[in-house]
């Protein structure tokens, strides 16, 4: 049996999902729009051509999808949560965690973190200096920095909608994280990445069988 299409992956998280409404693909390429139609996603257009290239922010896809649903539809999307494909060991409860943090209404939006122990530097004309921790001490230290992840994105409507210059998913000013699990960490940007990916789900596959 050959490994699913990553666009799948998201698709099947969400529809598992009771709360979640509508699931939707935005995409310009007819083969995946395809592949998201046989998953059980919904595909109500093919993304605009100026919305497509390598450098176009996420935000303004967003924001093109939402307005589409409202003008075309009657359709208010009042919470958007953004799920990538290049997340594919994601849990369901991770998901279910944003969506309550969220529905409790003390912040406008919601995003994945994870921990990071690194002992970090920074370039300093030809040299470098620590950065964080300030001083060299044990790992017990000293917290974690949180390093934003991309697997989650989670906000409200007006968050997405609002017209200004910042492209930022979220609502800095009205934000709460969840700490993601290593094991659900695997974000393929990179060849590499790929290949780690793929190994790890031949092997869960094989001990399920």
């Amino acid at each position: 049996m050959g490994l699913k299409p990553l666009i799948s992956y998201p698709i099947h998280l969400a529809k598992s999902i009771e709360e979640i409404d509508r699931v939707i693909v935005t995409t310009d390429d007819k083969e995946i729009a395809k592949i998201a139609k046989e998953n059980g996603a919904e595909v109500p257009f093919i993304r605009p051509v100026e919305l497509a290239d390598d450098e176009t922010p996420t935000l303004p896809v967003l924001q093109h999808c939402v307005k589409y649903l409202e003008e075309k539809e009657n359709y208010k999307a009042d919470l958007i949560l953004l799920l990538f494909p290049t997340c594919p060991f994601l849990k369901k409860e991770t998901v279910l965690k944003a969506i309550n943090i969220l529905k409790e209404g003390k912040c406008n939006s919601v995003m994945s973190v994870e921990e990071d122990w690194g002992r970090f530097w920074k370039q300093d004309k030809d040299s470098i200096i620590p950065f964080y921790p300030k001083n060299y001490v044990n790992r017990q230290f000293y917290k974690p920095l949180l390093k934003e992840n991309g697997a989650i994105y989670f906000s409200k409507y007006e968050v997405i909608m609002r017209k200004k210059d910042d492209t930022r998913l979220v609502d800095v000013n009205s934000l709460k994280y969840i700490i993601m699990n290593p094991d659900e960490i695997v974000d393929i940007d990179t060849p590499f990445d790929w290949k780690k990916a793929e190994e790890r789900i031949k092997n869960e596959r094989l001990t399920m069988d």
